[in-house]
């Protein structure tokens, strides 16, 4: 007769979805047996244990559901102390030379543009030189006469 009760709570643990209560009320009711804790007190404590079990698995759907890449520690990761080498560790043999090939572009291409003089002349309002930025914008007092010949013809 005494299952008959245990089973109506186990199943309406089930059906109000809490499964730390359904696991834990027995033991819980024991220990607060042997302490002397009434009966709001017993109840609190197996509120507590479920919100923790949930927030738990909540936390844990998010992780899941987020899709991260398998846990790896840093005591396990071993770096190379070259910093080349670091890129070039993680890549197959064709992204090697091309990483390579990218950085001997740039460093020629930073090599050039710190020899060569730069040879454009800045204009008033940032315009090209000859007379086609003059036609275009029509400033300036020959580019405007100019200009006007144009729409003229």
């Amino acid at each position: 007769m005494t299952e008959t009760p245990q089973i109506l709570l186990a199943h309406h643990l089930k059906a109000l979805k809490l499964p730390t209560f359904l696991r834990e009320y027995d033991k819980v009711a024991r220990l607060c047996a042997a302490e002397g804790v009434d009966h709001p007190r017993y109840l609190m404590r197996l509120a507590e244990m479920e919100m923790i079990d949930r927030e738990r698995r909540m936390v844990e759907r998010r992780i899941k559901a987020a899709k991260f890449p398998t846990v790896k520690s840093l005591d396990k990761l071993r770096l190379p102390r070259d910093p080349v080498a670091q890129q070039d560790a993680g890549a197959g043999a064709g992204a090697i030379g091309l990483r390579r090939a990218a950085r001997e572009h740039h460093r020629r291409r930073e090599q050039w543009h710190r020899q060569e003089p730069h040879r454009t002349r800045a204009r008033p309002g940032g315009l090209p030189e000859g007379p086609v930025g003059r036609l275009h914008h029509g400033i300036g007092s020959r580019g405007s006469s100019v200009s006007s010949q144009a729409t003229r013809s």
